[in-house]
């Protein structure tokens, strides 16, 4: 697996693979599917992209990203991060490209990566806690656009 930036030429199968993602339900607060333009604006070119990292495959398809981006509600220094990984999942996806963003959080001169997971995301709480994302606050009884009341659980990873 190579992990390199995202480029261009990748929106159609990333926007495919995260549309995916929110097809599915149950792990990402996005409910709505992006369209390319969305995407392009959400995770590569908006005012808020910091970087986006992607994972290829050996067949050269794309198996996950990682962003990240400047958030209003963080802390000065802070940035937010966001992992997709295609369905069904390829395991390792995200163990390879956590240290690229992590390296490149930190060169950047962030001192704290923060995700917000939903509660009931088991996989992506497991991800982050294996990863040494600790927690530091909880929203509760968020509404889904169904109705749904999930937690979101917002854990933050220290880069110096």
């Amino acid at each position: 697996m190579i992990i390199r930036q995202a480029q261009t030429g990748d929106v159609r199968e990333l926007v495919e693979l995260l549309n995916q993602v929110i097809d599915a339900g149950g792990t990402t607060a996005i409910e709505e599917p992006l369209t390319e333009a969305e995407f392009k604006h959400w995770f590569l070119s908006g005012p808020d992209c910091v970087g986006c990292h992607v994972a290829v495959m050996p067949d050269l398809s794309i198996a996950g990203f990682q962003a990240l981006e400047k958030c209003s509600r963080l802390p000065d220094g802070w940035i937010d991060v966001a992992t997709f990984t295609r369905r069904p999942r390829v395991p390792g996806v995200g163990s390879a490209l956590f240290p690229v963003t992590r390296d490149y959080a930190r060169n950047a001169g962030f001192t704290m990566i923060n995700a917000t997971i939903r509660a009931d995301n088991a996989g992506g709480m497991a991800y982050y806690a294996k990863l040494g994302f600790i927690d530091y606050s909880v929203v509760t009884g968020v509404a889904l656009s169904d109705g749904t009341r999930v937690n979101r659980v917002s854990r933050r990873y220290a880069l110096r």
